[in-house]
């Protein structure tokens, strides 16, 4: 078995074409879903940007059409947050993933605001409510209370959400559209159980061909499991194995793209919360330690992030006034005249699908030394 080294610029453009981030495909957005075993979506919008700096000619009427005719859906899986996944990838993730739910609930607040409930029963009272009237937090909780009136509802609910496959409704993450949380069962939703046989060691193999080269850190990392040493030991005839930069034993998909170092990576503007700067215990092979601090924020927000070289040196965000889209961009370092302009183009088009009807598109920069670039 080989045990070659890799380099971080090496790990940094199989990443990156892993992610499709270096150039865009042709293909759809449910192909691309599913590549990257789902995309983090807490925030409805976020997989629509993704998709955008990957896809050539995206367009976010694609997801809204996957959402309502219920191929994608949004739902609790890796990490214990809400990602657009696939329909067949909830119902194959999701029962892999209920330890971690399980553990978070056990170490949270309202975990404990649960305890001496009999959990079965909290079950089967959630999935009656929410099959028979698809209902926000709240008004599942408050459905609860009429059965533990004791209780905190909306601790119950959290608990149901647990032990309990959901999904979000449309129009909850429609793209141009805003909505509460509204939450069904997945069995109601896609008529459909989550699968009783489901296979980690597939979950794993799929998360290399989308982020490996990968350490056992990183596998769980991203998904959120721990102990899984053994899963990957007993892939290993399948696998081919590195060293990283810094002496940690990688493991790798033996046919997965892994570019020469020197290969050129276009100009990118990351969206929020984007998984491939959440995919790994090491996250240097895409940002700094330093940069970290400027786009993980205390309250568990991961902001939009601009790419050159196949790295982060900056973070965006755009807003709309008065006829106006704007792309404000802070750069952690210069950028050069090649790339800013790349940028602009990019930061354009994004524009132009975040305000479509915008009469005027500006893009504001903010120069590390505090002038604009020339």
């Amino acid at each position: 078995m080989s045990t070659d080294e890799l380099s971080l610029r090496a790990l940094n453009r199989a990443l990156l074409a892993r992610q499709l981030l270096l150039r865009r495909e042709r293909r759809g957005a449910l192909e691309v879903i599913e590549h990257l075993v789902g995309m983090q979506a807490q925030s409805p919008a976020p997989p629509c940007y993704g998709l955008w700096s990957r896809i050539s000619g995206f367009d976010p009427a694609e997801v809204n059409t996957l959402l309502t005719e219920r191929k994608v859906v949004r739902t609790t899986v890796m990490r214990g947050t809400i990602h657009l996944v696939s329909a067949d990838d909830c119902l194959a993730l999701r029962p892999l993933l209920q330890p971690v739910l399980e553990r978070m609930m056990r170490s949270s607040d309202w975990g404990s605001a649960v305890t001496g409930l009999d959990p079965a029963a909290l079950a089967e009272v959630g999935r009656t409510v929410l099959t028979r009237h698809p209902s926000t937090p709240a008004e599942l909780g408050a459905r609860l209370r009429e059965h533990w009136p004791e209780r905190d509802g909306r601790a119950m609910a959290n608990a149901v959400q647990v032990l309990t496959p959901l999904v979000q409704l449309p129009p909850r993450g429609l793209w141009g559209s805003s909505g509460r949380p509204v939450n069904t069962t997945v069995e109601a939703w896609l008529g459909r159980s989550t699968d009783d046989r489901p296979d980690i060691e597939r979950m794993i193999l799929r998360y290399l061909g989308a982020f490996g080269p990968a350490s056992v850190r990183d596998i769980q990392a991203w998904c959120g499991l721990t102990r899984l040493g053994e899963v990957v030991d007993r892939l290993r005839p399948r696998l081919r194995e590195f060293t990283g930069p810094d002496g940690t034993r990688l493991w790798d998909l033996p046919e997965a793209p892994r570019p020469d170092p020197a290969t050129p990576a276009p100009a990118r503007l990351l969206a929020p919360f984007d998984n491939a700067l959440l995919a790994h215990a090491d996250r240097g092979r895409i940002i700094s330690d330093p940069d970290r601090a400027r786009v993980f924020t205390r309250n568990g927000l991961v902001r939009g992030t601009v790419l050159v070289d196949g790295f982060v040196c900056g973070r965006w965000n755009t807003s709309t006034s008065r006829g106006t889209a704007t792309l404000e961009i802070e750069q952690f370092r210069k950028v050069s005249k090649k790339d800013t302009t790349a940028l602009e183009r990019e930061g354009r088009k994004l524009l132009a699908m975040t305000a479509p009807r915008a009469e005027e598109l500006r893009i504001h920069w903010h120069h590390p030394n505090g002038s604009e670039p020339k």
